[in-house]
């Protein structure tokens, strides 16, 4: 950035606007900030772009609600949504900045515009509104690190993707999207020397995000989560398909952490159990606790009706975490790319 160097303080780096416009009106939409109230008509919205972009989930009015309620978010100044002359939402954009990020400091953008408005600019005037806003996000952190500016985009939706790379964010990182057939033989559940695998319960959750804060300490994008944020956005989240593996002083050594995503099932056309976190502590590393806990896992959807097994994985994970669920069975569905702005 012009007048800056990389050890600049954050707040000088991120070249913040000291006003940030708003989207413009030309469009025949009227701006204002989202609501929580919102959540049941921006969820038929963000349905509608979904479809037309052809990915294959949908997102639950309940995962609306989580994302408007982060307790960290001032919806005020995050969110935009731009309403047409009969009052109905027809595009949205937010900004969201993990209150634990230490390492590197992060604001993630998100939004979509109806495809009946499209192609009146009201994508790229989203876009500039947002990284304006990300910028002032950044430089009024209180935090002085490296920072990123990023989205997620379905490779599939072409249009989301150009419009990204047009505003200036370029791919950083590349993710699959992995399922694996129930119907078949599972594999074993190893035995575990040490160590046993027990379900879920609400007085090891704690333990089970200070685990996951150490298993991720060394990958790409990761940072803590705090209380507050592992708390947050849980409508999803499938206690009795969730496992941890504890020794017999009751420390957790790996855990697998299911969501239950019903929407899914008729876009995907199969029922399926999806692996939201599955992680190991480096102290456990190599002793077949991952393996020991998908298989759990695995018996756990199956013995609920499910045809598939699901979950993600970071192309690059340092873990060599892509070929251990290839190993097991796992094949690509779908990919998507994490593009950003390096501050």
């Amino acid at each position: 950035m012009t007048g800056t160097t990389d050890t600049a303080p954050l707040a000088v780096r991120a070249a913040a606007p000291p006003v940030l416009d708003e989207p413009s009106s030309a469009s025949g939409l009227t701006w204002r900030a989202l609501a929580t109230a919102d959540a049941a008509e921006l969820a038929a919205l963000v349905a509608v772009v979904e479809d037309a972009d052809g990915v294959p989930y949908r997102t639950a009015v309940e995962e609306v609600v989580d994302e408007l309620e982060a307790p960290w978010r001032d919806l005020s100044l995050d969110t935009r949504v731009g309403v047409d002359a009969e009052g109905r939402m027809r595009a949205w954009m937010s900004v969201d900045a993990p209150p634990g990020d230490e390492s590197v400091v992060r604001v993630f953008l998100g939004g979509g515009v109806d495809p009946a408005w499209r192609g009146r600019g009201i994508g790229r005037e989203l876009v500039r509104w947002a990284t304006g806003r990300a910028r002032q996000v950044l430089a009024t952190c209180g935090k002085d690190a490296p920072a990123r500016i990023a989205t997620h985009a379905e490779d599939v939706a072409t249009g989301t993707v150009r419009l990204y790379r047009a505003a200036g964010l370029t791919p950083i990182r590349y993710y699959t999207e992995m399922r694996r057939p129930l119907s078949g033989p599972l594999p074993p559940v190893p035995a575990l020397d040490g160590l046993r695998v027990v379900p879920w319960s609400p007085e090891l959750d704690d333990a089970v995000r200070l685990a996951h804060n150490e298993a991720f300490a060394d990958h790409w994008g990761s940072e803590p989560r705090t209380a507050e944020q592992w708390a947050q956005g849980r409508s999803m989240f499938a206690p009795t398909w969730s496992f941890v593996a504890v020794d017999d002083s009751g420390e957790v050594a790996g855990y697998a952490l299911s969501g239950r995503f019903e929407q899914d099932w008729d876009v995907a056309g199969y029922r399926s159990g999806y692996t939201e976190l599955l992680g190991v502590r480096r102290a456990w590393r190599g002793r077949k606790v991952a393996v020991a806990l998908l298989a759990t896992v695995m018996r756990a959807y199956a013995t609920d009706g499910m045809a598939y097994a699901e979950l993600g994985v970071d192309t690059a994970n340092p873990s060599g975490a892509h070929g251990l669920y290839a190993a097991l069975g796992y094949e690509v569905a779908h990919s998507s790319t994490m593009l950003s702005i390096e501050v």
